[in-house]
């Protein structure tokens, strides 16, 4: 009698690997799947078309103002596009959409993870209720209402915070005033961190909702107070969110056209201190400019305009980096 033998040792067969969308793909053999995949993906590829058409359009209406320009496009203190020769540059521009967006975030940022972290882990639901309903509502408000309540409300009332500001730290010359009404980059910094404070609180209170109670309850466990516990568990898990939710609303910082074009007085000179009247930002110019001008005049606008959408991707490049570099602290990995 044969008997067959059986070699033990033989490795196990290996199995193909398959990624994710050829699952997805192996999946969709019902029409509705296939459905919805052919719209996901057409979607993803007809944003991708948009932003490319977006930036060829701005290229090329910026490439034929920029041959004419007679001044360096990023260094000229000057905008005149009817001279003859035409003269402009974005340096006065860059420098107000910067700086009024730092001070932006720095003021609504601390203030907003501070609401959120209150809602979420201090406040009781018949009050952290209202109060998140009240902040949503902030964010549906239009921007030019906000700069009529800017110009109407806020400027006269600033003179007291700069006077003090003037009195105590104007020997760093960045908080010195000379007189004269608060339309300066720090009265649009305040606006525009009262404009995104909604935007960073909601993403923010949704994110640290999201933290597992087991964290919480293993650190309370340890001994751990209601501070340390958002320390040691709820921040770094909310880390990477809360970035997300400042890079939201720094979009809307570095973009805010109305709000800004009503409050601040426009000048293209750089100003050393952040109380004195004067400066520009990118959204205000144009939206200030572009009804007057004429063809070439605009292009030199979408110049300026091209710029501040390669500062908005530079912007959310950077935020996607950081956010990689810290995905051990991300929700998917808790």
């Amino acid at each position: 009698m044969d008997i067959t033998t059986k070699n033990t040792d033989a490795p196990p067969p290996t199995k193909p690997v398959v990624t994710e969308a050829q699952r997805a793909a192996r999946g969709a053999t019902r029409p509705g799947d296939r459905i919805f995949l052919g719209l996901s993906r057409g979607s993803g590829i007809l944003l991708l078309v948009i932003m490319a058409a977006i930036a060829v359009f701005l290229t090329y209406r910026a490439f034929l103002a920029i041959s004419e320009d007679e001044g360096n496009f990023l260094t000229t203190f000057e905008w005149d596009t009817s001279a003859q020769p035409p003269v402009f540059g974005i340096a006065v521009l860059a420098f107000g959409t910067v700086v009024s967006s730092i001070v932006a975030m720095v003021i609504a940022v601390p203030i907003a993870v501070a609401i959120a972290l209150f809602l979420t882990h201090y406040a009781p639901r018949k009050l952290s209720g209202p109060i998140a309903y009240v902040i949503d509502l902030l964010a549906a408000v239009p921007s030019i209402v906000y700069g009529l309540w800017g110009a109407l409300i806020l400027v006269p009332h600033m003179n007291g915070l700069f006077g003090w500001l003037d009195q105590y730290f104007g020997w760093t010359g960045v908080f010195e005033w000379q007189g004269g009404p608060a339309r300066s980059m720090l009265t649009v910094g305040i606006l525009l961190a009262i404009m995104i404070l909604p935007i960073i609180t909601n993403v923010s209170r949704e994110v640290f909702r999201q933290v597992p109670q087991m964290h919480e309850e293993a650190a309370l466990a340890l001994g751990a107070t209601r501070w340390e516990v958002i320390r040691m568990a709820v921040l770094p898990f909310g880390r990477s969110g809360v970035i997300s939710a400042s890079m939201l609303g720094l979009g809307r910082a570095l973009g805010e056209t109305m709000a800004v074009a009503t409050v601040l007085s426009p000048s293209f000179e750089i100003q050393t201190s952040l109380l004195d009247a004067g400066g520009g930002t990118f959204a205000q110019n144009i939206a200030s400019k572009f009804g007057e001008a004429d063809t070439f005049g605009r292009d030199a606008l979408i110049a300026s305009g091209l710029v501040l959408f390669v500062i908005t991707l530079l912007v959310n490049g950077a935020a996607r980096a950081i956010i990689a570099r810290r995905k051990e602290y991300s929700g998917a990995n808790a």
